[in-house]
């Protein structure tokens, strides 16, 4: 048996995305900007899934731009947006948990003179709102909150920090949550909204920035003018179709679609409690439905990863931007984790395709391993 439980580093595509990313590549094939039929084609698919990325959003079509993925959305957020307040103020305030995407941009801006503040977040990676308000003062020009923690699952409350900003512009990186919690940026203050296509069972190399009307940055890219002028270099058509086939599907279904995340989730977590002692769950009980992230004390998540993947059964350590480098988790330090506790942790991450008996296979399987680790202390 094959389980896939790293959804939060990729989703397997949906045909339906597969197959509308194909006709762009092998049918429909011309460029958006010619004025030929095969230009036109190409066009009106990459309006129909600007529609479709928007709906999900809860925002107009207009203020919707394409990129290369959830990376270069937070770039764009951070540092044109930052740059556009220069004169205002110099001071940016973010989170501790951010994704790297968010915290290596917050990082450049500081060596280009800009001060970054960075706020703690509680046990289960939330926010702490009090010292988010005792922060922002009038110099603050930008703020950037993750929606929904990558490693955790944890849900921070964006509609009401945007109510906070003052006269900053307020980004968030929403590429976890897309697809699976409601957004309706049209109904908040946030300005920006970083989202990503193959997070939600779209193609890779694809994203989207929503930027509110009334919010002016510049252009990241320059160029022939794509994209309202704001990222220039021909579109991306098949990625670009694809991406609005899965942003479709996930919102037409997506009660049904966490529901089963959920059932999922709690099943694995039931049975994790019910046959492994000596366990800490870091992801909170109200978190995300698509993340479970639980600390195995005297093992090494590593170890357990790779005697797992011999199963058939695919997780993670923690994020899949940074597990494969040296040095801990950048999250997992923030909400207090001792270094054993980091070293044991690994991320469970489902899709609507898990199902219960996938899970009972991980729990047999995971159950002999973290037993076997802890009584020999290793498998070497």
């Amino acid at each position: 048996m094959i389980v896939y439980l790293d959804n939060s580093s990729t989703t397997k595509p949906y045909r339906e995305a597969v197959d509308r990313a194909v006709l762009y590549m092998t049918e429909d094939y011309g460029n958006p900007s010619s004025l030929h039929g095969l230009g036109l084609n190409a066009e009106k698919a990459v309006k129909e899934a600007r529609a479709a990325v928007a709906k999900g959003l809860g925002a107009p079509a207009g203020e919707i731009y394409f990129t290369s993925g959830g990376t270069e959305a937070d770039n764009m957020a951070i540092i044109k947006g930052a740059q556009a307040r220069r004169r205002a103020g110099n001071r940016i305030i973010t989170t501790k948990t951010e994704h790297p995407a968010v915290l290596e941009p917050c990082a450049y801006m500081e060596k280009q003179g800009f001060e970054v503040v960075y706020i703690d977040v509680d046990s289960k990676g939330c926010i702490d709102l009090e010292q988010l308000r005792s922060e922002i003062n009038d110099n603050t020009i930008l703020i950037s909150v993750m929606h929904v923690n990558n490693e955790l699952g944890s849900i921070n409350p964006i509609a009401e920090i945007s109510k906070l900003k003052g006269n900053a512009l307020f980004h968030s990186d929403a590429v976890q949550s897309y697809g699976k919690v409601d957004i309706n940026a049209g109904g908040t203050d946030i300005d920006m909204i970083s989202v990503s296509g193959h997070k939600i069972h779209g193609p890779k190399g694809i994203g989207a920035i929503y930027v509110r009307k009334g919010v002016n940055i510049s252009p990241y890219i320059m160029g022939g003018g794509q994209e309202k002028n704001m990222r220039s270099g021909t579109e991306n058509v098949p990625a670009i179709a694809g991406f609005g086939v899965a942003a479709d599907i996930s919102y037409t279904n997506m009660t049904t679609r966490t529901d089963n995340m959920k059932a999922a989730r709690a099943h694995l977590l039931e049975g994790i409690r019910g046959s492994i002692s000596d366990i800490k769950v870091n992801s909170p009980e109200d978190g995300c439905s698509s993340v479970l992230n639980i600390s195995f004390p005297g093992t090494r998540g590593e170890v357990l990863l790779h005697m797992l993947e011999d199963c058939g059964i695919y997780v993670s350590t923690g994020s899949a931007c940074s597990s494969n480098k040296h040095g801990q988790s950048h999250v997992l330090k923030a909400i207090g984790l001792t270094d054993r506790e980091i070293e044991g942790t690994l991320r469970f991450s489902f899709s609507e395709f898990n199902t219960i008996e996938e899970m009972d296979y991980v729990l047999e399987n995971l159950t002999a391993i973290v037993k076997r680790f802890r009584r020999l202390g290793t498998f070497r």
